[in-house]
């Protein structure tokens, strides 16, 4: 480290480098009460690759991303809201 920087610098530096870690179930509760707040429910499913089909058909999802999980999800996304509507 420099010594022509000020010691409040030195400490900003030194503060920087020794921020404490976030334990991973400390931020699964984070983000799962971020979600609650915004009404939002976090749900694994499994999808038929007839209904992955299904999707392409509809013209929701390109038939080279049935492997990309964010397209089929975002796809699936795209599909709730045209038949359910959109959310208030």
């Amino acid at each position: 480290m420099s010594r022509n920087l000020k010691a409040a610098d030195r400490t900003r530096v030194v503060m920087s480098l020794y921020r404490p870690s976030i334990s991973p179930s400390t931020e699964r509760m984070r983000l799962h009460r971020d979600r609650r707040r915004r009404g939002l429910r976090c749900l694994t499913i499994e999808l038929r690759e007839a209904e992955i089909d299904a999707l392409i058909r509809m013209g929701l999802l390109r038939a080279e991303a049935r492997n990309n999980l964010p397209a089929v999800r975002d796809a699936l996304y795209d599909h709730f809201e045209h038949t359910l509507g959109s959310a208030p």
